[in-house]
């Protein structure tokens, strides 16, 4: 058995350019929309929204501190950070940066 049962003649391939135009692309879509497929655009990401609050700041105080400012951030609903956020403000303003 000298013949090769899956001989491929590489010479014979040809590549050709998908037809790219506006009608085609339109054909295209309207036949995968009639067999069931999804649209071409991306879908919206699901879940939660990232938060602007990316950066973390860890702070060492001294352990009355971070009983007070844990016990403002319960008083006002808001996280520690928003606390240290606008002491942060208050102290630009203050001296003026």
């Amino acid at each position: 058995m000298t013949e090769k049962p899956f001989n491929i003649d590489l010479g014979r391939l040809k590549t050709r350019e998908k037809d790219r135009s506006a009608q085609a692309l339109e054909k295209t879509d309207k036949a995968g929309e009639t067999l069931g497929f999804v649209a071409r655009e991306p879908q919206k990401k699901r879940g939660r929204k990232p938060s602007p609050r990316t950066d973390q700041v860890h702070a060492k105080v001294m352990p009355g501190i971070s009983e007070e400012i844990a016990n403002e951030a319960r008083r006002r609903g808001v996280q520690q950070g928003v606390i240290i956020e606008d002491a942060w403000a208050m102290y630009k303003n203050k001296s003026g940066i």
